[in-house]
């Protein structure tokens, strides 16, 4: 393992102590499956004043605490005397997983977390050391209290700011191996519920979001952008929005058509006249529904061809002996990520470079996009990482703050570009609509001897990384396709295939990924099966589940709602997801909703969720419980309402007058239990949202022995299922 040593403005405070510590991709680490170059920095202060860069982009899931806290439980740092700082946007910063500063599918504490505690461990050390050389003794009979370094023998006793007063980071930092580290059960801070860093400003409306910023000589600016992928703008009445008072440019882009102006109120008006003809884009013609039923087409065609995801035993072979072969079909729509704030960056171009104010899920990708654009090297690239209002995978896509970086070049000053919500929804980067077509070979007894999952939807991977990209994963696109799988189940042949057109729509990871219309999928179909062989759904996935851990999961979310309970007008169903990638580990989730069915207008409604999750080690439990619930509203309002439909190319609704999300009074009562544990954190954030619509769906079906099989459940389409 190589190591060096930087000092650094952010790292020297008063005179202190300042560390830097390079990690290169080692054996030790590697054994964890956490290779990959991070630079974690720890300031020390003479007034024992921890500084802590964070290192990943926060959205609301608490990184900026989480984070700094696996740094200071290693560095047995008092937490009172810690201080968090939002890193720069640096390669040194780059998570092990993505190499790069990018948040997505909730893998940031896992995958900082063994470079973190390394960090940490590295900065205790040379403490240690410092002090060891000052009184004369034997590092080993050092030992650390929470800030403090102590001698046992002697009773001698140093605060961290004594010795950052006069120790200095050597030019080779110690040799850190994992088997140093602290065990679990030593730990103090992780696993404790400590105040999120977050929060007070918050509270306070101190909070800077892009939205918030103010730069001298400022021009405000909204985008109309395209209505489909590859259009582009022909001609506009941009010569008659310039005599509007307080309007300064009116700009063609590639995809879009920029508003610039002195005040926002003014350019918000001019957007409201201006009129666009744009060239004949790929989606043009694209009708969401038409589209939807090309793709049942495609599942149910057998010859079709497709992209082979996931294949174990011989699926084929098996399906053609089965005694009896179970067929089901699932639909879901597009939906829209609904992120509160709306997408907004601030930017300044200047002949020595550029600064940009952002919340975004991938601030590396700004950054090296505007070097890009404006032919400079990324060195010369600030990229201020804001707190975002809300992502959901939406803020993983930069074309926002691109458009910031082309708009404050053509103008010559600093520029703050903001979409309204109603082009925000209608160039939504969506989550794909899929369909789905399931065949279930079975035994003379009623096993499972075979599981076939045809599924079609549009592509992610090419419009979030490129086409290469894909290519590289040989055609699979493991954001769409992520849970349509049975790897928890125990069956013998599986075979998932994603057969694919792209209509030009613009798409974007959402979350929970693939998990929303794929476990629902899979386990509306764990129920029919457990319904034709008059078993228990909860017992029949007892019995199928391959480990113990899964089985825990649904045998603590049985015991928590009273599963065998009789109930007065409503009925109960359950879900099962994961969340994660198998070599990291996934997390696990079961959760029953209990939910009364108004058959004459088909609304639903759910009273109770009850979810038992394991996420391995909760770093912070309280913030994961509450991250988790709100993946189960999330689930809950995807399920039941959210649709977007496009018609022409253009999307229908505007705003959330008519795209429908949960509202306080639908909200249902949630209980929450974590279960199981480890020595290592798994993914939180979007783990319970692909339970939800698969409980729902099958405590429809307990109730009245028909299956909702089109996402989302709106009253006609439930109306329609009972009828039929």
């Amino acid at each position: 393992m190589s190591m060096g040593t930087t000092l650094t403005r952010r790292g020297v405070l008063a005179g202190g102590l300042a560390f830097t510590f390079a990690f290169t991709a080692g054996e030790n680490v590697a054994a964890q499956a956490d290779a990959g170059p991070l630079n974690a920095y720890v300031g020390i202060a003479p007034d024992g004043t921890i500084t802590i860069q964070a290192p990943a982009p926060e959205m609301g899931q608490g990184t900026n605490t989480a984070l700094p806290l696996i740094v200071a439980e290693e560095l047995d740092a008092d937490w009172e005397k810690v201080r968090i700082e939002t890193a720069p946007v640096r390669a040194a910063y780059d998570s092990p997983i993505f190499r790069s500063q990018f948040v997505v599918a909730s893998l940031s504490v896992r995958g900082y977390w063994m470079p973190l505690r390394m960090a940490g461990a590295q900065a205790r050390r040379v403490l240690l050391d410092a002090v060891a050389a000052r009184w004369g003794v034997p590092v080993e009979q050092l030992s650390t209290e929470p800030s403090t370094v102590v001698h046992a023998a002697s009773g001698r006793r140093m605060s961290y700011g004594e010795v950052a007063s006069f120790a200095r980071a050597p030019a080779t930092l110690p040799e850190i191996t994992p088997a140093a580290l602290k065990p679990v059960s030593a730990f103090r801070l992780i696993g404790r519920d400590v105040a999120r860093f977050d929060v007070p400003a918050k509270a306070r409306g101190q909070t800077l979001f892009a939205i918030d910023v103010r730069r001298p000589g400022m021009l405000h600016a909204t985008v109309a952008r395209s209505p489909g992928l590859g259009a582009r703008p022909l001609s506009h009445n941009g010569a008659a929005l310039l005599q509007r008072p307080g309007i300064t440019h009116v700009l063609p882009l590639d995809q879009g058509v920029a508003i610039v102006g002195e005040r926002v109120e003014a350019v918000l008006a001019a957007r409201r006249e201006l009129t666009v003809q744009w060239s004949p884009g790929e989606g043009a013609a694209h009708d969401s529904e038409a589209a939807l039923a090309s793709y049942l087409e495609d599942v149910r065609d057998a010859t079709k061809a497709g992209v082979q995801v996931v294949r174990t035993g011989e699926p084929e072979q098996a399906l053609a002996g089965a005694a009896h072969v179970h067929s089901a079909e699932f639909t879901s729509d597009y939906v829209y990520h609904g992120q509160m704030e709306p997408l907004t960056c601030v930017a300044s171009v200047t002949e020595g470079g550029a600064e940009i104010w952002a919340g975004t899920q991938w601030p590396s990708l700004v950054r090296d996009e505007a070097a890009r654009i404006l032919g400079i090297p990324a060195e010369r690239v600030t990229v201020h990482m804001l707190t975002m209002g809300g992502g959901f995978g939406r803020r993983a896509t930069i074309d926002y703050a691109v458009e910031a970086v082309q708009v404050a070049r053509a103008v010559g000053r600093p520029v703050k570009v903001m979409a309204t919500r109603e082009d925000d929804m209608a160039n939504a980067h969506v989550r794909p609509m899929t369909a789905h077509r399931i065949e279930v070979g079975l035994d003379a007894a009623g096993r499972i001897t075979a599981w076939r999952h045809r599924l079609a939807s549009d592509l992610v991977v090419p419009q979030l990384y490129g086409r290469a990209r894909l290519e590289a994963q040989r055609g699979v696109d493991h954001i769409v396709t992520y849970h349509a799988n049975v790897a928890q189940y125990d069956v013998p042949a599986t075979l998932t295939l994603h057969l694919y057109r792209e209509h030009g729509v613009r798409t974007a990871p959402w979350r929970g990924i693939g998990a929303g219309p794929n476990a629902f999928a899979v386990e509306a179909v764990v129920d029919d099966l457990a319904r034709q062989s008059q078993t228990d759904p909860l017992a029949y996935r007892l019995a199928l589940l391959r480990d113990a851990r899964a089985r825990a999961v649904v045998e603590a979310v049985g015991a928590m709602a009273e599963w065998s309970r009789a109930r007065e007008g409503t009925h109960l169903g359950i879900g099962f997801a994961k969340l994660g990638l198998p070599q990291l580990g996934e997390a696990l989730a079961a959760t029953v909703a209990e939910v009364a069915v108004d058959a004459a207008s088909g609304r639903l409604r759910v009273l109770r969720l009850w979810c038992a999750a394991d996420v391995g080690l909760a770093v912070q439990p309280r913030n994961a419980m509450r991250q988790i619930e709100s993946s189960l509203l999330w689930g809950v309002s995807s399920a039941l309402t959210e649709r977007l439909t496009l018609r022409d190319g253009a999307v229908q609704q505007s705003n959330f007058t008519d795209y429908e999300m949960l509202r306080a009074p639908e909200t249902p009562e949630v209980q929450l239990r974590l279960v199981g544990g480890g020595e290592v954190p798994l993914p939180v954030a979007e783990l319970g949202l692909g339970t939800v619509a698969p409980a729902i769906s099958n405590a429809v079906l307990a109730a009245t022995g028909k299956r909702l099989s089109a996402l989302p459940f709106t009253p006609e389409r439930v109306r329609a299922a009972l009828a039929g």
